[in-house]
């Protein structure tokens, strides 16, 4: 055995027994409610250090895609590492089969379920409950990697959704504009929202409204209108307004957010995102920063770069800080990323430039954040396929993304700066 592959296990044992002993004294999350802006649970003022894990439902299920082995020894690191807020894809929408798509999918059909996955959602609460961690469930995508509004639009009109990364993301974006004013794509929405917020759990017969381990509802990943037009941004608001409504009917023991990128996922209109977190039933405040996709740091120069994203990304949390306090809300930058060192998409590449990265916006955390949480874990997994294919492991890298490029893994030295962010949150 050579000496990086037992420090790699000897560090897997410590993580495995820590948590074992921390399971074993766990008790259940009370629900998390907000006050004076700011979250509180148990009475106390709260904020945390979390992760995207969006394929843990899948790894519930006893289907195509299930391994509990891995989803049990996957949460029981998160639980020791100190991540105990789960961001979470409810499930895909449409066929399986399609180019970038995340399968396999829960809503084949409208209103129509792959049951298996919808045990291994119920599943996948059971097993957060045990060790008194939670997630964030979100439902729907205005992007094609999970079906989304294409999905909704498709099974309404007909017209084929388009692929970004065969078609282009310009004449994608501008397809997807249309869900903002077509009624019958959001009642299909509408009613997948009612089945999925109104369920009981098929394991424990407890409504899912009554579940502690879910820490929030969210509309969607990154919900935008893709328009500055005023009816198409009036069309965008009206349907979240009713989609909360719905939540918050149906739940209200649980705290709802959008899933919005911030300011850059509303037009860069400040205006328009004040309308949206002004939606009655919002709770909380969603930012979502990713340095190389707005521009901020380059592939070739990404360390080069660095201290300038770091500067923007500091400038945008403070922004939505400021907002978040006018608004009276706390903030929770849920989604972040940076590339390996060299934009390599290989999980042996090393990731000093993304680990630096991390530690600024950790540092964020109980003061201008709520909450953060990076994108996302790969953890156990080693990938097959640098673009992923059916009967690879799922990785914090969906379907769409080069494997390995923003995901961490276990082996990473970024679980390193995690452990510091979370001891230094909770001293």
């Amino acid at each position: 055995m050579s000496a990086n592959i037992m420090k790699i296990t000897l560090k897997t044992v410590v993580w495995a027994l820590l948590a074992l002993a921390a399971i074993s004294c766990s008790k259940a999350p009370q629900f998390v409610t907000v006050k004076d802006g700011h979250f509180q649970r148990d009475g106390k003022p709260y904020s945390y250090v979390g992760t995207n894990f969006w394929y843990g439902p899948i790894l519930a299920s006893e289907g195509r895609g299930g391994d509990i082995e891995r989803l049990q020894r996957e949460l029981d690191t998160l639980k020791a590492l100190g991540l105990t807020n789960l961001r979470t894809l409810v499930g895909g929408d449409g066929p399986d089969g399609v180019f970038s798509r995340v399968e396999p999918t829960l809503q084949t059909a409208p209103g129509v379920y792959n049951d298996t996955l919808l045990t291994g959602l119920d599943r996948y609460l059971v097993e957060l409950g045990k060790r008194g961690m939670q997630t964030v469930l979100y439902i729907n995508n205005s992007w094609e990697w999970s079906g989304g509004y294409g999905q909704y639009l498709e099974w309404a009109t007909g017209e084929k959704t388009l692929i970004p990364l065969v078609d282009g993301y310009w004449p994608f974006m501008q397809q997807m504009r249309k869900f903002q004013t077509s009624a019958p794509a959001q009642e299909l929405y509408f009613n997948h929202l009612r089945n999925i917020v109104g369920r009981t759990n098929s394991i424990t017969g407890k409504p899912y409204k009554d579940d502690p381990a879910i820490f929030a509802w969210q509309l969607g990943n990154e919900p935008r209108c893709f328009s500055s037009e005023k009816d198409i941004q009036d069309g965008f608001i009206g349907w979240m307004t009713k989609a909360a409504a719905i939540v918050k009917e149906l739940d209200p023991n649980h705290l709802l957010s959008t899933g919005n990128e911030g300011l850059m996922g509303s037009e860069e209109d400040i205006e328009l995102l004040k309308r949206l977190n002004s939606i009655p039933g919002i709770d909380y405040m969603t930012i979502h920063i990713w340095p190389y996709n707005w521009g901020w740091a380059k592939a070739d120069s990404l360390e080069e770069d660095l201290p300038a994203a770091i500067e923007k990304t500091s400038a945008y949390i403070g922004l939505h800080r400021e907002l978040a306090n006018e608004l009276g809300l706390p903030v929770v930058c849920e989604e972040f990323g940076f590339p390996r060192d060299g934009f390599k998409a290989d999980m042996n590449a090393s990731t000093r430039a993304r680990d630096a990265y991390y530690k600024f916006v950790f540092s964020q955390v109980g003061g201008n954040l709520d909450g953060a949480n990076f994108w996302g874990w790969s953890g156990f997994a080693v990938p097959s396929n640098e673009q992923w294919v059916s009967g690879d492991p799922y990785t914090g890298d969906p379907a769409q993304e080069a494997q390995g490029l923003n995901g961490v893994y276990v082996t990473d030295s970024t679980v390193d700066i995690i452990c510091n962010a979370t001891n230094n949150l909770n001293q």
